[in-house]
């Protein structure tokens, strides 16, 4: 299968063993044009003494530490082709990752990203609100992972709004006179999961506003280590965006921005699930072999889109946990798992960035 027929499939009812041949073979060709293309990369491998011919699965294909990222410029392209450069989020005085575009591969990122979130919510553009600042937008050229975010997903609008202002006060005029103008129409809403949490939902309930969002489709991701910190569950968050805004139709994603637009989808079981352009395994902290299903350790995740850079095969940062390789109760087919949060010693990333307070 070539990526222009798997674009048109719907990415996660795709047949098992249709999607592991696939998947390996793309894999495998990532790896050798990364090899030849990047100076990097090669010498990894080298020092791996790895050998592509002897390669038999998914789980023997090298990964790199995302920490790479910010230590080397990694790439396999030229700088002509270079055509949008991204970045991680960080806390201040941290290294940022810098993952290089070109045209094909942030096309690529566009079409996967919306053929993944359509599966979930439909072809329909609808009227989007968007849980953050229009400031984050101000760099087209040098997206952070919250700016990346917001253009990625606001292909699926036909009108967006801001719910904050540049101060991360709420845009209160902004949020009532979208939600009168669309009272009877669904309504997509974006955001990352802290900034909606403290900047949306508790100046909501602090300022005593009370809005209705059950004809709502919210999607968020990142932040929950902050959350944590705040004693915030999913589970608490979830109960709190239905019993104050009547909101239920809400799906947790898992990305990053070293694999944008591959994102795993949260299903109405509380379960991440990979699809036709990414998969996952998880391995040991002790001595990173692969793990079974029903054991903790680090994520390592597969994307199918990284052509012009070495990210298609990455060990991350964070803990999770496979609960089976088929078989979810939703019915979408492959592997579906849980993520735990960062892992413990682990530079701390935080995927809704950081920004100064502005002083009062």
């Amino acid at each position: 299968m070539k990526f222009d027929e798997i674009i048109n499939m719907n990415p996660f009812f795709t047949h098992i063993d249709k999607k592991i041949n696939f998947q390996f073979d793309k894999f495998m060709e990532l790896t050798d044009f990364h090899k030849k293309h990047c100076t990097e990369y090669s010498k990894i491998l080298q020092s791996m003494h790895f050998d592509i011919h002897s390669c038999k699965s998914i789980e023997q294909i090298p990964y790199i530490p995302v920490q790479l990222f910010k230590e080397y410029d990694l790439k396999s392209i030229s700088d002509e082709d270079v055509f949008k450069v991204m970045t991680s989020s960080g806390t201040t005085g941290q290294r940022v990752s810098k993952i290089f575009l070109n045209k094909e591969t942030a096309s690529q990122q566009t079409k996967v990203l919306s053929a993944s979130v359509n599966s979930f919510i439909g072809k329909k553009r609808m009227p989007m609100l968007i849980i953050d600042s229009p400031s984050v937008l101000r760099d087209r050229a040098n997206f952070s992972a919250r700016g990346a975010g917001i253009l990625g997903f606001s292909i699926f609008a036909r009108e967006k709004v801001f719910a904050l202002n540049d101060d991360m006060t709420l845009n209160v005029d902004g949020i009532l006179s979208f939600l009168r103008k669309y009272e009877s129409t669904p309504i997509f809403l974006f955001g990352f999961t802290y900034i909606i949490w403290l900047h949306f939902v508790k100046q909501l309930i602090d300022l005593h506003i009370d809005i209705d969002l059950s004809k709502g489709i919210l999607f968020h991701g990142g932040g929950w280590k902050k959350l944590v910190e705040h004693s915030v569950s999913e589970e608490h968050f979830r109960d709190i965006l239905n019993k104050n805004f009547s909101l239920r139709n809400v799906h947790n994603y898992y990305g990053m921005v070293e694999q944008t637009g591959s994102i795993f989808i949260e299903c109405e079981y509380g379960h991440m699930h990979t699809s036709i352009f990414n998969d996952v395994l998880v391995r040991s902290t002790r001595d990173l072999s692969v793990l079974p299903p029903h054991h903790k350790g680090i994520i390592q995740v597969f994307s199918i889109l990284p052509s012009s850079y070495p990210g298609h095969s990455l060990l991350t940062e964070d803990e999770g946990e496979i609960i089976g390789l088929d078989g979810c109760p939703c019915g979408r087919t492959g592997t579906h798992f849980k993520i735990y949060g960062r892992l413990k010693n682990a530079e701390l990333r935080g995927c809704s960035d950081t920004y100064e307070k502005p002083e009062k």
